[in-house]
């Protein structure tokens, strides 16, 4: 029988809180692997297929932002970044790459735990929606646009998801982040608007007449095609 358990690859230098960390994820009912050298972390990533990543910015032989970029060039995995940096934007460079959440050091597992949960629940759908030559597939978290594949972060996949189930309705950019990030976390307006026009352009790569995200002067954005 093939294991169901969900797969989650924590990348972690400092042995005794990948163990910890690893040893939490498996008393939750999951399957845990840690890896401790950046330089792996690709090639290990492309042959299993996590479910989710913990990904620590500082790592030996190559920096966790390097790693991050690289794997969005093939999977939409969703990832957690953690860093034992503590100044705002630090902590906001992950969230505007588009990684799906961050922690800081020292963190509680616990806490990891229930975030990963959480993330792990969002991307459990099993919607199909579609806007005419836009079609969104909520289980495998793709989205193609002319029948062209848009590599989209897991932030910009949900707020895609979001607004083209909400076809027509105007959301504020505080309503986009509650529905983003769930854990009241402060989070500033142009994360949003990042993402914003990170999903803009890669519509636009594929067909440049698309205007389905459109911006409301003083209100927020709304779906809407014509």
């Amino acid at each position: 029988m093939s294991d169901t358990k969900k797969f989650i690859l924590v990348v972690e230098d400092e042995p005794t809180l990948s163990a910890i960390l690893c040893e939490y994820f498996e008393h939750a009912g999951f399957r845990a692997q840690s890896i401790d050298d950046g330089a792996v972390v690709i090639d290990f990533v492309r042959k299993h297929t996590p479910d989710l990543i913990i990904l620590d910015l500082m790592l030996p032989n190559r920096d966790g932002l390097g790693i991050y970029r690289e794997i969005r060039t093939f999977s939409e995995v969703p990832i957690i970044m953690a860093t034992a940096k503590v100044e705002e934007i630090d902590r906001l460079i992950g969230l505007e790459l588009g990684a799906d959440d961050y922690i800081c050091k020292p963190y509680s597992t616990r806490e990891v735990v229930v975030r990963a949960k959480n993330l792990l629940r969002r991307n459990n759908t099993s919607a199909f929606i579609s806007q005419d030559d836009l079609v969104i597939n909520e289980p495998s978290m793709t989205a193609t646009f002319h029948q062209q594949r848009l590599s989209l972060t897991p932030a910009e996949f949900r707020i895609l998801v979001f607004l083209m189930k909400n076809h027509g309705k105007i959301y504020s950019r505080d309503q986009l982040m509650n529905h983003i990030y769930s854990d009241d976390r402060v989070v500033a307006d142009r994360t949003i608007d990042s993402h914003i026009k990170n999903v803009r352009r890669k519509l636009a790569e594929v067909d440049p007449s698309s205007d389905c995200i459109k911006s409301v002067y003083g209100v927020g954005y709304k779906f809407d095609v014509m």
